[in-house]
């Protein structure tokens, strides 16, 4: 799903235009992005949750060269899924294929 069927998708139910669910739907993302910049934590219930995690200085290798790389510490985005998301996509996939 991209932004754009999540905007006619909310759009066809709550009897918005397009134009105004998509600026709603930019809102929440930007506000999320916001929190997050600033080093806070995001918790929506029965969805997850989006906070930033550290990820340390290491070194790493070049696969095509094969040279050494020092890779600096950096912040990333991290979501972690509640269990009710977790539940409900467990219950909803598709079996796995028998080999």
């Amino acid at each position: 799903m991209t932004k754009a069927d999540l905007v006619e998708e909310i759009s066809s139910r709550v009897n918005l235009s397009k134009k105004d669910t998509g600026i709603v739907v930019n809102l929440v993302l930007d506000n999320i992005s916001m929190a997050l910049s600033r080093g806070d934590k995001v918790e929506l219930r029965g969805f997850g949750s989006f906070r930033v995690k550290q990820r340390r200085s290491r070194r790493a290798r070049n696969p095509r060269t094969g040279t050494s790389v020092f890779v600096p510490a950096k912040l990333v985005p991290f979501f972690k899924a509640s269990n009710d998301l977790k539940a409900l996509v467990n219950q909803s996939s598709p079996e796995e294929p028998q080999d």
